[in-house]
């Protein structure tokens, strides 16, 4: 401990102050540490301005400083549970302002200082306990969700399979080893709330890291004696006499298999289909032709002629890492994406910020909670239609238009020396219509380099030789890359489901998928979904929180079944109807539901079923538990009077 006193001045560097300061206040007792005058005012382009001068930062340190020392030295940890009145000046104070009421209970809930959240499974009493034993659910997935879905089955009591198609779990951070590929939300978010992690290398950690923690959170639960790996789920078949759900597997050696579960949970995320691009000639290329999430590690890019089609988010992270090795780099645009500035994108995690995450009490629970705030509702107003609007289809609202300016000027400094590259990078369509990506400034540095070349001109077609645009350039290629998404619109499209009288779930859909609560679906008694029909987010928090408000959802369903004695529930049709009405009607008001703007939030009809467009606040209110209400509960034959 000696050592660590010695370098407190140099780990305080590191600090988020105002997280700090509300950790001191559990760590002391006394709640002086979240004094007015140390209140932060935020800049929320500039990550590290917290709007107090350098002395009055240096007066936070020095008090901070000596809290640890005393701490250090052996003074008990003073105030594990603040009051209410407390707690609440402690969240205004980090958040840097008063937060609306109605949000207090929902952000006590995510801080879980005791331990304890609404999303622990409650399955105590005797009784529920003994109906959990007797149900058994599969889960589809052993990725983020999947992973989840397990841990609180288990706490729940409840048996439970996982089945995946991959030989490991991590889903996407199994499947996408392209170059280059990270997460791009913070990872102290992106990251189970009950399992924080604090020694994440960088803000936003790559593939092989984000692996590595869903790996080792998989061994600490115990989950891989419940997972079939190399395993694919092939049709589900509801069985109204039995109430159980038939699942037809196939294993890597090519058996079937047919297991019966009570309930079934899918836990295949949304961005797990490659699409390619309806281009004529697509098979006729004689080089190697990959997409993107399927990178051919075993073709050597070194010294190649590379096309890469798509400048998605995944092209924005590749193209950066492949352009310096290969010979000559085309980059085929169709639109441009939207950068947001984030200079810390590839910055390593400072030591000090490590050291206080793992050794100061609650500093980390008000870190993620500083992170979780500031996206919770921060950005929302800037992506906000305004029905008065009548600037241009640039932009749907004067914050939006704000913004937009502040990242064009962002973009138009970094190609000062390029001016020829400047229509062809900046989007003509609002910020929020389609996904964005974070702007560390290396994906226009690689744009620039002599050996890259942007081509914005319509591809017609694909040759043996290469690529052919509209003007009639063939660009001949070694290797064609393609960074074209994924099919989001076409939910569990691998998947036969046949739910109530032999209904077909994706017949009913009509390729035009929704669900209560992106979760249940009429007809389909005791199917579940993770990330499913609206429940991405754009610019407000991480996947991670949906997940878990779903899996706490789902566990509160199975739950009602054990305290109703009920067999099977489906969502009442009017109630899936009333709410789906809701939700399209609320994304029109956003910059994604824009009548100027195509993307794949999106499907074929041009409905938005990809978005929540609410705030995460309402998602967390509306899964806190089911309502019996919105249900039909199906009582088992001998229980019907």
């Amino acid at each position: 401990m000696a050592e660590q006193r010695a370098d407190l001045d140099e780990i305080l560097k590191d600090a988020h102050l105002p997280s700090l300061m509300a950790a001191l206040v559990h760590m002391t007792g006394d709640p002086g540490f979240i004094r007015p005058e140390w209140a932060p005012t935020y800049n929320p382009m500039e990550r590290e301005d917290i709007g107090l001068s350098s002395e009055t930062q240096a007066e936070m340190r020095s008090e901070a400083k000596a809290a640890i020392q005393a701490f250090l030295d052996g003074r008990p940890l003073q105030l594990r549970e603040p009051d209410g009145a407390t707690l609440r000046r402690m969240i205004d104070f980090v958040a840097g302002a008063p937060i609306p009421e109605g949000y207090a209970d929902f952000l006590t809930d995510e801080l879980a200082l005791a331990g304890k959240s609404t999303k622990d499974p409650q399955f105590e009493q005797p009784r529920l306990k003994e109906a959990a034993r007797k149900l058994k659910v599969l889960v589809i997935g052993a990725g983020m969700s999947g992973i989840l879905t397990g841990i609180r089955l288990s706490q729940a009591g409840v048996p439970f399979e996982i089945v995946d198609k991959n030989p490991d779990v991590g889903g996407t951070w199994f499947e996408n080893t392209y170059p280059g590929c990270r997460v791009d939300n913070s990872n102290h978010m992106y990251s189970y709330s009950f399992e924080p992690n604090h020694f994440w290398p960088q803000h936003f950690s790559t593939q092989p890291v984000l692996l590595s923690y869903f790996r080792g959170i998989a061994e600490k639960y115990g989950l891989r004696q419940h997972i079939r790996f190399e395993t694919f789920v092939e049709q589900l078949t509801w069985d109204e006499a039995k109430a159980v759900w038939r699942v037809e597997m196939r294993g890597k050696d090519g058996q079937r298999e047919v297991v019966e579960a009570n309930a079934v949970v899918t836990a295949v995320g949304q961005l797990n289909r490659p699409r390619f691009p309806d281009i004529e000639g697509m098979g006729s290329f004689e080089g190697p032709a990959f997409h993107s999430a399927e990178w051919r590690h075993d073709v050597d890019l070194k010294g190649k002629r590379v096309a890469v089609i798509g400048t998605g988010a995944s092209a924005y992270q590749f193209v950066p890492e492949i352009a310096p090795e290969v010979a000559s780099l085309k980059v085929f645009q169709r639109t441009p994406p939207w950068g947001l500035p984030a200079p810390h994108y590839h910055e390593n995690v400072p030591e000090g910020m490590k050291w206080l995450l793992e050794h100061v009490p609650y500093y980390d629970k008000w870190y993620r909670f500083w992170l979780f705030w500031m996206v919770t509702d921060g950005f929302l107003p800037m992506v906000k239609a305004d029905p008065t609007w009548n600037g241009g289809p640039a932009a749907v609202g004067p914050e939006n238009a704000m913004l937009r300016e502040m990242c064009v000027q962002s973009i138009m400094a970094q190609v000062a020396d390029r001016p020829d590259l400047l229509p062809k990078v900046v989007p003509d369509y609002p910020i929020g219509g389609k996904r964005a990506v974070l702007d560390n400034g290396v994906w226009l540095a690689a744009l620039k380099r002599p050996n890259v070349d942007l081509i914005t001109d319509r591809i017609v077609r694909i040759t043996p030789k290469g690529v052919v645009t509209a003007d009639g350039a063939e660009h001949e290629v070694d290797v064609i890359i393609y960074g074209t998404g994924f099919q989001a619109s076409n939910f569990l499209s691998f998947l036969k489901v046949k739910g109530r009288g032999g209904r077909d779930l994706h017949e009913s859909w009509g390729g035009d998928a929704r669900a209560y609560l992106g979760i249940t679906n009429p007809g389909f008694p005791n199917l579940f979904m993770i990330y499913g029909p609206n429940t991405n987010i754009v610019v407000n928090g991480s996947i991670v929180f949906f997940s878990e408000c779903a899996v706490r959802y789902i566990v509160g369903c199975l739950k009602l079944l054990a305290e109703t004695g009920a067999r099977a529930l489906e969502p009442k049709r009017e109630v899936h109807d009333a709410f789906n009405a809701r939700v399209d009607e609320a994304n029109k008001g956003w910059a994604w539901g824009s009548p100027h703007v195509s993307s794949w939030y999106k499907n074929a009809f041009g409905r938005v079923s990809q978005n929540w467009p609410f705030g995460l606040i309402d998602y967390w209110r509306a899964t806190l538990a089911p309502n019996p209400d919105d249900y039909v509960l199906e009582k088992a034959p001998e229980a019907v009077a």
